[in-house]
């Protein structure tokens, strides 16, 4: 064997040896689209449809699945294992926060499992009431020049069309919006918007979000996003939407068949645990990726759900899969009621070091810390400039190698 053959076989098997970890690994991290999983499902939708007097075709259409949004312990303790805490935690919650889970979600939980990351991102808990954090703590009420408008950056800004979405996260970043009852913008309130951006010629990315846009019917969706295509400056036009994951029966042929004709149209969702990851969720991504639109992901770093490196690869190599680049992985606001997600800012850090070299580049996202008082935000990543003089600069590798380069 010659001394080139030799090395490469001995570099191999060290690449085959950090492979073996994450393979050992990802046996143990749920996956919504393996058994058995799938099956659960299939259990807790006939368990949900007999309790709510529901048929097949009920389940697939996005309308009922909004009708039928659980929302009261009562009802939820039918379907799934609540202990008495467990009830007078939802309840007292409840009282301050507004929580809904449509019934497609709730088939996700594992009904016995309190642990079960589903549970943890839409179930009520008495954490919630914690007073420390801010309402607004990325100063949106202060960003406001307009109508709905958000605007933190000089070329673009956001679009707040509801309050209303297909399920109350429990770590949401607007909940001091949520209120008691769905409310969409007034008419008023979004010509005023669109003047705004007809106005200020500089604007060229409008994001429209809410709560979740595509909770609205399609009449609704297409105008806003018709209206806004045609303000000459407006390159490109993008949806903030959940409901891939928590309601795919919303992307419906005639839903994307009416919106891809103002492409280029860019859909951001958020999931954040493989167990998100089904047959449905897939099937409602890929008509979209099929259909020309654009699909990123913006997990939301969060203590207990998902802040584990091995759970953080599985999530992004099944997003590739299934046409949706992972995009940002968001460090958790300082939202009151929210703080029991939070991490270090380190953590996040410390997983996309994990990344580095173990996965491919598509599959590591930004990281970002949102500035406080609407300033925008902030991408941070492991360090790997360790030394420099007047000749070389010292880096580190994926490993932790050093090199010394020529400037």
């Amino acid at each position: 064997m010659d001394e080139n053959r030799r090395l490469s076989l001995q570099r191999s098997n060290e690449l085959h040896a950090y492979g073996q970890d994450f393979l050992s690994r990802k046996k143990n991290i749920p996956l919504g689209l393996n058994e058995p999983y799938m099956g659960q499902y299939e259990l807790m939708k006939a368990k949900i449809l007999k309790e709510l007097g529901g048929s097949g075709a009920d389940w697939d259409d996005w309308q009922w699945q909004m009708r039928n949004r659980i929302d009261s312990h009562e009802l939820l303790d039918r379907l799934i294992t609540l202990s008495e805490e467990d009830r007078r935690e939802i309840d007292d919650v409840s009282r301050k926060y507004r929580w809904a889970i449509t019934p497609y979600y709730l088939a996700l939980i594992d009904p016995e499992n309190s642990a079960d990351a589903i549970r943890g991102m839409s179930v009520p808990c008495t954490q919630e009431l914690a007073e420390s954090g801010l309402a607004d703590p990325s100063g949106e009420e202060n960003t406001n020049p307009a109508g709905i408008i958000t605007r933190r950056y000089p070329d673009r800004l956001i679009l707040n069309v509801t309050n209303s979405c297909s399920t109350f996260c429990r770590h949401c970043q607007r909940r001091r919006n949520i209120g008691q009852t769905d409310t969409d913008a007034h008419s008023a309130k979004i010509d005023e918007s669109l003047e705004y951006i007809r106005q200020n010629t500089e604007l060229r990315d409008i994001l429209i979000t809410g709560g979740d846009p595509l909770v609205l019917s399609d009449d609704f969706i297409e105008d806003i996003v018709a209206r806004v295509r045609v303000i000459p400056h407006v390159e490109i036009i993008r949806i903030g939407s959940r409901t891939p994951v928590t309601m795919p029966q919303r992307i419906t042929p005639e839903l994307v068949g009416r919106l891809k004709k103002y492409h280029p149209v860019f859909m951001n969702t958020q999931f954040n645990h493989p167990r998100e990851i089904t047959p449905q969720s897939k099937r409602a991504c890929e008509l979209l990726r099929d259909n020309g639109f654009m699909l990123g992901n913006q997990m939301v770093l969060l203590g207990g759900i998902n802040d584990d490196e091995y759970v953080v690869r599985l999530l992004n190599q099944e997003l590739l899969k299934i046409g949706v680049r992972p995009y940002y992985m968001f460090y958790a606001k300082n939202v009151v009621g929210t703080l029991h997600f939070r991490t270090s800012v380190r953590r996040g850090v410390e997983i996309l070091e994990y990344l580095q070299g173990n996965t491919s580049g598509m599959a590591i996202p930004h990281y970002i810390v949102s500035a406080p008082d609407g300033l925008g935000k902030i991408p941070l990543g492991p360090e790997y400039i360790v030394g420099e003089d007047d000749e070389y600069i010292t880096l580190r590798t994926w490993e932790d190698r050093e090199v010394k380069i020529k400037k």
